[in-house]
């Protein structure tokens, strides 16, 4: 019964194969793929349901199905063009080996109904791990890529660094600031680190703690930690919930906090005619940022 049931969709793929692009033609004009070319439209979705049908009866693992699926997730295509298509594909294929039968019981229609499921199941499960594992991997990827970028320590001058907060600080966050913080004042032999929190939207009492808890760690070490970009709302917050910040020195402005580094380490700014424009633009700098 099997072997006839696949006799009948093999040898009428043609038809089938017509009949599924009809469908999924139709069914683009209004969804996800409606932005792809309809040239690179139809040849995709022929191989695709030339893949399909090499791999009806190998459980749906072939090297064909492989390389198809990678090809798809390296350009992008969305998950859902493959399990549409395929569902697409398991009920035209259904509808033609009905119509092609003459006599049909519910033994034979709950035969053709496992045999089709047998042919596109294992395909849609391949294919979603091949996805799930794409995703997965690019995931990854990225979150080590913000980790890295989420707090960085750049060294300015001999001697003192800076490390630029942006966004929300968690816990998760506020332990890689305070290895992030400890390696890089050890790396760069640095004497004074800026941190600055204009980027940081509120300051509450945990992400306070977290900021004190780095400043202290790097007084342990030997360097002088400084909290710049204290906006007055900020100013405020810290005020009302109590919080003590007199441990370290605390500017409004990078600008303000990087005069101060500079005095820590036995430096000034020496304003002369020819360095009074390099001077400002450094500063100028400092204060866009």
């Amino acid at each position: 019964m099997h072997r006839r049931i696949k006799k009948i969709a093999v040898e009428n793929s043609d038809v089938i194969i017509k009949k599924w692009l009809e469908e999924i033609s139709e069914k683009r004009k209004n969804e996800y793929t409606s932005a792809i070319s309809e040239e690179l439209f139809q040849s995709t979705s022929r191989e695709f349901v030339n893949v399909i049908f090499t791999s009806l009866d190998k459980n749906g693992l072939t090297p064909e199905l492989e390389h198809f699926s990678e090809r798809l997730i390296n350009l992008g295509w969305p998950l859902t063009y493959i399990t549409d298509g395929l569902h697409s594909f398991r009920r035209v294929t259904i509808d033609f080996i009905l119509s092609q039968s003459e006599q049909i019981d519910s033994e034979y229609f709950s035969t053709i109904l496992n045999t089709v499921d047998g042919w596109v199941d294992p395909i849609i499960n391949r294919l979603v791990n091949e996805y799930s594992g794409s995703w997965e991997h690019t995931v990854s990827l990225q979150r080590v890529a913000l980790q890295e970028l989420s707090a960085p320590l750049i060294p300015v001058m001999k001697n003192i660094t800076i490390m630029p907060l942006v966004g929300t600080i968690d816990t998760e966050r506020a332990k890689l600031i305070m290895e992030n913080l400890l390696e890089g004042v050890i790396k760069h032999n640095a004497e004074v680190v800026l941190i600055d929190i204009t980027g940081v939207p509120v300051v509450d009492t945990m992400v306070a703690h977290h900021i004190i808890q780095a400043a202290e760690a790097v007084r342990l070490i030997g360097s002088t930690c400084i909290l710049v970009g204290i906006r007055p709302e900020i100013a405020q917050t810290i005020v009302n919930l109590g919080i003590d910040l007199g441990k370290f020195p605390t500017k409004s402005s990078l600008r303000k906090g990087f005069e101060t580094a500079l005095e820590l380490t036995d430096r000034k700014i020496v304003r002369s005619k020819e360095k009074d424009q390099v001077v400002d633009q450094l500063l100028n700098s400092l204060d866009k940022e």
